[in-house]
């Protein structure tokens, strides 16, 4: 048997993590894939301005339909664009988003970030907000 914080401990080690700051500059170079898995209560109080919110339990089923490959009408297609585009996950504090960076290299997905520290680090940081 394990706790949760050794599952996601766990996790940690199988996965890709990037702070708050490198997030922040990649922001401003380029549109990225930002999947915001936090519930959609959280989303709503506030969330990274271009982010997208797939919470945790739907992200699955739900990544083929990221506005990213939108006009991709064959799921597989879908999915097969954004295998190779880098994809940066984002909860409340890190947790939540390491087992979904996990859940998407399962699908085989290649280039998946998990943001250290999660939306609250983004909020220590001081970046911007949207609401």
């Amino acid at each position: 048997m394990k706790t949760a914080q050794q599952l996601v401990a766990t996790a940690k080690a199988q996965i890709n993590e990037i702070d708050v700051q490198q997030l922040a500059a990649l922001t401003k170079q380029a549109e990225i894939v930002l999947i915001d898995v936090r519930e959609p209560d959280e989303f709503t109080a506030g969330h990274i301005a271009h982010s997208i919110n797939y919470p945790r339990g739907v992200l699955e089923m739900r990544i083929h339909q990221h506005p990213k490959v939108a006009a991709v009408c064959d799921t597989l297609q879908a999915l097969t664009t954004l295998a190779d585009e880098p994809i940066y996950l984002l909860c409340r504090s890190g947790a939540r988003s390491v087992l979904a960076a996990q859940s998407l290299q399962a699908m085989g997905f290649h280039k998946v970030y998990s943001v250290e520290g999660g939306f609250q680090a983004w909020l220590d940081a001081g970046f911007p907000v949207s609401q």
